[in-house]
């Protein structure tokens, strides 16, 4: 059984998916759009481009433009959220969250979301 979680993990890990792997995980990051989000790909982390004063306002009005939702990690990488979980996110368009839910591929299904202090 050791062996299967340890394979797991690994696997996990080597597919850059070792974010959240299981429901029930917890995971903190931004609520953004695809296009701030894609812009900004090459940071090493969110917090490089993200900037408190002036972006709730951005991604709400790119939301509003069609771009679509996203989750960005603390270490900059993009997750999809499926119309259920973009629904759950969007009043925290532009906001730090802490996010409960499960990464399958590229894609974050939530379960639960809280807001936080964006600094």
């Amino acid at each position: 059984m050791r062996t299967i979680a340890a394979t797991v993990t690994l696997a996990g890990v080597l597919l850059g998916a070792n974010v959240v792997s299981a429901a029930g995980d917890t995971i903190v990051g931004y609520i953004s759009d695809t296009k701030c989000a894609s812009a900004s790909a090459k940071a090493k982390t969110a917090a490089e481009w993200i900037k408190p004063a002036a972006f709730e306002q951005c991604v709400k009005d790119c939301v509003k433009e069609g771009s679509e939702a996203v989750f960005v990690t603390e270490d900059n990488k993009i997750l999809k959220l499926d119309a259920a979980s973009a629904k759950k996110a969007s009043p925290f368009l532009g906001h730090k969250v802490r996010v409960v839910g499960s990464v399958q591929g590229s894609s974050l299904a939530v379960e639960s979301i809280t807001g936080l202090k964006l600094q």
